[in-house]
C-alpha cells in the first residue's frame, strides 16, 4: 500500500470494533430517513417514502450485528432476552401513541376516521396491520387518508422480522463455527441473508405487476430484502471487505451513494416511478446497505462526519417516536391552522410531532429502556398490566360512529390536506 494511505488505514477501526461501537453516522442516517418521510407526507418530497427502506436496511444491519456479537461472545443467542429487549424498546411507546391517538381521533377526527381507527387498532397492537390491509384489500396507495394507523405497516414488518430472523441466525450461526477463520457462522448467515434477499426480490417482481401494488409494498416477504441486505452487510465477510477499502475510495463511494439516495428521494414519483417494483426498491436498499457498511467501517470520514452531525444525529435518536406520532398529527391537524397552510402547516405539524416524540422519549421510552425503578420487577409487571388495561378500555369505550350520509364532512372531501397515504402524496387522480 502507498505510504500516503498507510496512516489513514491505521486509524480505521476493525470490523469487530465497528460492530460494537455506537456509530454517530448511523444515527444520522436515521435522522435523514425520518426527515424524508416527514416531508413526503406533507407533500414536499415525492420520493421521501424511500426513507422507510433505509430504516429497514439499518434495522437489519444493527440487529444482525447484535445477534452475531452475542453468538460469538456467549456461544449462543438468548432468544427470549432478545425479544424482551425489542419489546421494551418498541411496544411501550407504540401503546401510548395508540391510546392517545384513539382519544384524539374521537375528539377531533371525522366519524369515518374514528371507525377505521377502532377497526385497525387491534391489528396494530398485534403487529400485523400490514396483513390486515392486504387481506381486506385496503388499497395502500389511495385508501389510507382517513386511517391514523396506516403508517404502522412498516413497524409491523420490522416486528415480524424480529420474531423470525433471530431464530434463523441462531441456527445458521452455529454452522461451520470453526471454519473460515472462526467466522464460519457468519458465512452461513451471509449466505442465508443473500438467498433470502434474492427470494424476496423475486416475489416483489412477481407481485409488483398487479394494478394495486399494496401486496407487493406492504408484504413482509416482499419487503424482507431490505432488512436482509442490511443483515448481509453486518456479517464478518462483508464488514472485513468494507474495512479493506482505502479511505479515499471509501469516501468517494460514500459521497456518490449518498448523492444517489438523495436524488432518488427527490426524483421518484411515488408508485408511478418507472421500475419501482421491478428492481428499483431493491437497488435503493442495496445502495443503502453498501453505504451503511462503509460508514460503519470508517465513521470518521468526510461523509460520516457530515451525516453524523449534531442535528441529523438528534433527529435519529428521536426517529422511532417521531415516526410513530407524525402521521396521526398530520391527519388530525386541520388543513388550515391559524390561517396557515402549505409549508406553514408543515412546520407546525413537524413541531407538534417533535414535541410529542420528545415527551415520549423522556417519559416512556428512556425509563423503560434503561430500567427505571417503576419498570423493573413487580412494579414493571403492574405498570404493564395497567397500561394494557387502559389501552383496551379506551378502545372498548369509544363509540362506534355512524358514517351515514348525514355524517360526511364535505370540507374533508374537497380540501387539499395531507397526503392520502403513507407512501404517496395526495393526488386528485387517486
Amino acid at each position: 500500500m502507498p505510504a500516503a494511505h498507510a496512516a489513514p488505514r491505521a486509524r480505521r477501526r476493525s470490523p469487530a470494533a465497528a460492530a460494537r461501537t455506537h456509530l454517530a453516522p448511523l444515527d444520522g442516517l436515521r435522522g435523514f430517513a425520518v426527515l424524508a418521510v416527514l416531508l413526503f407526507h406533507a407533500g414536499h418530497l415525492d420520493g421521501g417514502f424511500l426513507g422507510v427502506d433505509l430504516f429497514f436496511v439499518l434495522s437489519g444491519f444493527l440487529i444482525t450485528g447484535l445477534l452475531l456479537g452475542e453468538s460469538a461472545k456467549r456461544g449462543r443467542i438468548d432468544l427470549m432476552a432478545f425479544w424482551a429487549r425489542r419489546a421494551r424498546r418498541l411496544l411501550p411507546a407504540l401503546a401510548v401513541m395508540g391510546t392517545v391517538t384513539l382519544v384524539l381521533t374521537w375528539s377531533f377526527g371525522a366519524p369515518s376516521t374514528l371507525r377505521f381507527a377502532r377497526e385497525d387498532a387491534p391489528w396494530a397492537a398485534a403487529q400485523a396491520v400490514n396483513w390486515h390491509y392486504i387481506t381486506e384489500q385496503i388499497g395502500y396507495w389511495n385508501a389510507s387518508g382517513t386511517r391514523v394507523f396506516a403508517h404502522l405497516w412498516s413497524i409491523a414488518v420490522e416486528w415480524q422480522f424480529y420474531l423470525g430472523w433471530p431464530l434463523a441466525v441462531a441456527v445458521a450461526g452455529r454452522c461451520g463455527r470453526r471454519g473460515h477463520g472462526g467466522h464460519g457462522g457468519h458465512v452461513c448467515v451471509a449466505v442465508l441473508a443473500a438467498a433470502g434477499a434474492l427470494g424476496s426480490l423475486v416475489l416483489m417482481l412477481d407481485l409488483g405487476r398487479a394494478v394495486d401494488t399494496t401486496r407487493a409494498y406492504e408484504g413482509t416477504d416482499t419487503r424482507a430484502f431490505a432488512l436482509l441486505l442490511g443483515a448481509l452487510a453486518a456479517t464478518a465477510p462483508l464488514r472485513s471487505l468494507a474495512a479493506r477499502v482505502p479511505r479515499p475510495v471509501s469516501g468517494a463511494v460514500c459521497t456518490a451513494l449518498a448523492g444517489a439516495l438523495g436524488a432518488a428521494w427527490v426524483l421518484t414519483d411515488g408508485q408511478h416511478a418507472p421500475g419501482l417494483f421491478r428492481g428499483g426498491l431493491f437497488v435503493h436498499s442495496l445502495a443503502s446497505a453498501v453505504l451503511i457498511a462503509l460508514l460503519a467501517a470508517d465513521p470518521k470520514g468526510h461523509v460520516g462526519t457530515v451525516v453524523g452531525g449534531a442535528l441529523p444525529r438528534r433527529l435519529g435518536e428521536l426517529s422511532y417516536s417521531l415516526y410513530l406520532w407524525h402521521w396521526p398529527v398530520y391527519l388530525l391537524l386541520p388543513h388550515t391552522v391559524l390561517g396557515t397552510s402549505g409549508w406553514g402547516r408543515t412546520a407546525l405539524a413537524i413541531g407538534i410531532s417533535l414535541a410529542a416524540a420528545q415527551v415520549s422519549k423522556v417519559l416512556v421510552e428512556d425509563p423503560v429502556r434503561y430500567r427505571a425503578r417503576w419498570t423493573a420487577g413487580r412494579r414493571g409487571l403492574i405498570a404493564l398490566a395497567v397500561a394494557a388495561a387502559v389501552a383496551a378500555g379506551v378502545w372498548a369505550a369509544l363509540p362506534q360512529p355512524s358514517t351515514g350520509a348525514g355524517t360526511v364532512d364535505i370540507q374533508e372531501l374537497t380540501a387539499e390536506g395531507p397526503p392520502a397515504v403513507l407512501s404517496a402524496p395526495y393526488r386528485s387522480d387517486g
